[in-house]
């Protein structure tokens, strides 16, 4: 595993394309917030990716996050953009804020204990393939972060969110290490 406490965004995308070079992948899927991520993983994987961004009005109400400058520049490059409800958020928020808990947000606060970009690795491609972007059972490198920028980098294979214990953490590839860049939201 390579521990990313050190390395920025664009050292985790080189070592991200060297593995998926190495290794039998079918698709890449990075999560973006304002499409910055996204538009650098573009340049590198092209038509292979997925960006997956959070859904209308999740920070705003009627507001999208993902630049239109970075949505055009990932186009370009023949990657596909998703945007949709986060499977361990959305309705799983909301059923917490009324009831003060959700199963969905259990599992997202299990997968932060491996950090948050953890967490977002694995649900990406779930998202992806709710919008019919990523095959079911496709071998996925899944790259996403915590906070700005990427710093974890996954081999998951996908799953649709209803078929959730389908999916599988085949490979860790890089992730931080040092306690304090394990935050946990």
């Amino acid at each position: 595993m390579i521990q990313t406490d050190d390395l920025d965004t664009a050292a985790l995308l080189g070592r991200a394309a060297e593995y998926a070079d190495e290794n039998d992948i079918d698709a890449v899927c990075v999560a973006s917030t304002s499409g910055e991520t996204g538009a650098k993983a573009a340049e590198r994987f092209g038509e292979e990716l997925v960006v997956v961004g959070h859904s209308y009005g999740y920070d705003e109400e009627n507001e999208q996050e993902l630049a239109d400058e970075y949505i055009e520049m990932i186009e370009d490059a023949g990657a596909e953009v998703f945007t949709g409800p986060m499977v361990f958020s959305n309705l799983g928020s909301a059923i917490a804020q009324k009831e003060g808990f959700s199963s969905h947000e259990l599992v997202a606060d299990v997968l932060r204990l491996f950090g948050q970009g953890t967490k977002v690795a694995v649900e990406c491609p779930l998202m992806a393939c709710d919008g019919g972007l990523i095959d079911a059972g496709d071998r996925v490198l899944s790259i996403a972060g915590t906070g700005d920028g990427a710093d974890t980098a996954l081999l998951v294979r996908a799953a649709n969110s209803r078929d959730f214990y389908e999916t599988r953490v085949l490979e860790v590839i890089a992730k931080p290490a040092e306690e304090e860049n394990l935050i946990y939201w």
